[in-house]
């Protein structure tokens, strides 16, 4: 039986409070904010700024990383139903100081980058001054396999010049963003898990230019966006690469398993939302003379529902559970379950309340589409479904004799 400590059962009630006097009544004002064509690439919308002030005033802030020399140190389980509720509101991360990619940029400069490296870059991002961005995904290759990556890095005395297009670069369009995080392949002759290393650009870095940003199932998820990025010699000193040449594999399995926790708490919590729109609506649309809610379907939707969710977050819970326990290699296989089934989960109870609010469903009114956009991208994110079933059954599999 899970059992929440007292220090995050606290910051489980605060945050509950303040989302209930603050960030829910505030949800329409921000999605006004940055709608508009003229404005919604700013970054800077007044509703967010006050909302991340009174936030941090509260203490209510970088609640994610686990070095307590950096913020409040909860674990991933302590951590975990708390970003639940921030999966809830679109707004609710930055509010909070934990949206992505930042918090896997500040957990790998907490874990990874010296003294230097932290100054410079952490400490604006944890105090909310900048944002950031991860490029690792190129076009050109199947990403999936991070061993194809083909981004150069390649010492030049005191420097290392970048050269390669990567694309779904979530971050770069925001006007705050500073840093990027770029992964590459300094040597291509060394054993196949260590010719990768990950290097910090400042975004201005000439040579460095977005080409394009990428709509999500039409939607750009405004200001910060995903980007198409090309590095032409780009470049950047030595004192930049993080941990040292080689390592960047190592690196990216210190941020994935924790990102992927947070990835899955927070579509259980727009699963919970949707639950939560599907039932309102089945209450209040009558049709052929009985309320929707009335209806066997739909009643055995709603039933589907909370079982899935609460099957979903029982399994993130144990793999989050894991990880603190044993670490993230130890937990490699629960991490790669909850990657399979949070996201089908939430897009499955995401499209039944969609189908029971009708043409309503599908139009922004109610937000039901974009979180539906949201968990089908996720399939993908962070690594296909398909590799993560392999890893799955090799893993069950060598428990075979």
């Amino acid at each position: 039986m899970f059992e929440f400590t007292d220090r995050s059962k606290d910051y489980l009630e605060r945050v509950q409070a303040f989302m209930d006097r603050h960030v829910y009544p505030a949800e329409e004002t921000y999605e006004a904010q940055t709608a508009a064509p003229e404005t919604q690439w700013n970054g800077f919308p007044p509703i967010l700024q006050e909302l991340k002030a009174k936030a941090k005033a509260e203490g209510l802030w970088n609640m994610f990383i686990h070095d307590d020399r950096f913020g409040p140190g909860l674990s991933n389980f302590e951590f975990a139903p708390i970003m639940e509720i921030l999966g809830r509101s679109n707004m609710a991360p930055e509010v909070f100081n934990c949206a992505a990619p930042d918090v896997g940029n500040m957990e790998v400069l907490a874990q990874f980058g010296n003294e230097a490296q932290q100054e410079r870059w952490l400490t604006p991002l944890l105090n909310g001054e900048t944002r950031s961005v991860f490029c690792m995904t190129e076009p050109n290759v199947a990403s999936s396999d991070a061993t194809n990556i083909e981004t150069s890095i390649d010492r030049d005395g005191d420097e290392y010049v970048i050269n390669g297009r990567k694309w779904w670069s979530s971050g770069i369009g925001h006007p705050a963003c500073e840093v990027a995080i770029v992964m590459g392949k300094n040597d291509p002759n060394a054993e196949r898990h260590k010719q990768q290393s990950m290097i910090l650009v400042p975004v201005n870095t000439p040579g460095l230019e977005v080409v394009r940003m990428l709509p999500v199932f039409g939607y750009e998820h405004a200001p910060h966006g995903h980007g198409e990025v090309v590095f032409k010699d780009v470049r950047v000193p030595a004192g930049n690469m993080l941990l040292g040449e080689g390592r960047g594999f190592e690196i990216a399995q210190g941020r994935l398993g924790p990102g992927r926790i947070h990835h899955c708490m927070r579509l259980i919590g727009k699963a919970e939302r949707a639950l939560e729109a599907m039932m309102r609506r089945a209450k209040a649309r009558v049709a052929f003379g009985k309320s929707l809610a009335e209806r066997d379907t739909v009643r055995a939707d709603i039933a589907n529902s909370r079982c899935e969710i609460d099957q979903a977050r029982l399994l993130v819970l144990h793999a989050a559970w894991k990880m603190d326990q044993e670490g993230n290699k130890a937990a490699r296989k629960q991490i790669a379950m909850i990657k399979v089934v949070v996201p089908l989960m939430a897009a499955g109870v995401i499209d039944r309340a969609i189908q029971i609010h009708g043409g309503g469903g599908v139009s922004n009114d109610f937000g039901l589409a974009h979180m539906y956009s949201e968990a089908r991208y996720l399939r993908i994110g962070d690594g296909p479904d398909e590799v993560h079933r392999e890893a799955i059954a090799k893993l069950e599999l060598r428990s075979v004799n």
